[in-house]
């Protein structure tokens, strides 16, 4: 969602950088990992750190095919989830408690179902396959929304949230390559 979009245009602009980029579901420690950036929901970086916006607010989607939904009730708030099968998202710390919002009211549920998986293009082939319900970012299924692939539920519980924020120590003399990869993702 972040850096996929702009790849093609750094790589031509900057043909001499090598990108090694490495995927993690959940916070990493930089200067540990000897990483030069990283890329995360803003909430999970560390106070420490430079960041800097890469993409405008995000919104969740809970979403369920329409073969699943042909045999079970839609859910009308958070906790009727407690009557569905759910497909889980795994982060380091263990299993993602689904979050919800509606005005002042919140509500974290962990949800229960056949499958916990640590990929969210894995969830999303999941419940497009009739697994169970599934939680991931509005613009990762919009296209099988669009096409009424998936369902949308719940969308009055799930407001905008901070989006990604590119982040990277500080530094007094910040690398031109990892200079180049900032100006190239920063959000205008």
């Amino acid at each position: 969602m972040v850096l996929l979009p702009k790849l093609t245009a750094f790589v031509e602009a900057y043909p001499d950088i090598v990108l090694d980029v490495v995927t993690v579901t959940g916070p990493v420690d930089l200067v540990a990992g000897e990483f030069d950036a990283g890329i995360q929901l803003g909430e999970y970086i560390q106070k420490d750190m430079i960041a800097l916006r890469v993409t405008p607010d995000l919104r969740l989607a809970v979403v369920g095919s329409p073969r699943y939904f042909a045999s079970r009730r839609i859910p009308q708030r958070p906790k009727d989830l407690s009557d569905h099968r759910c497909i889980t998202l795994r982060l380091p710390s263990g299993p993602y408690r689904w979050e919800f919002e509606q005005g002042r009211k919140s509500v974290t549920i962990s949800v229960n179902g056949p499958l916990i998986i640590d990929d969210t293009h894995l969830v999303i082939q999941a419940v497009l396959a009739g697994a169970g319900i599934g939680l991931a970012y509005e613009e990762q299924v919009a296209e099988h929304l669009a096409k009424r692939r998936l369902i949308r539920v719940l969308e009055d519980w799930t407001p905008p949230i901070p989006g990604f924020f590119m982040y990277y120590p500080s530094r007094q003399h910040q690398p031109a390559a990892l200079a180049a990869l900032v100006n190239a993702l920063r959000l205008t």
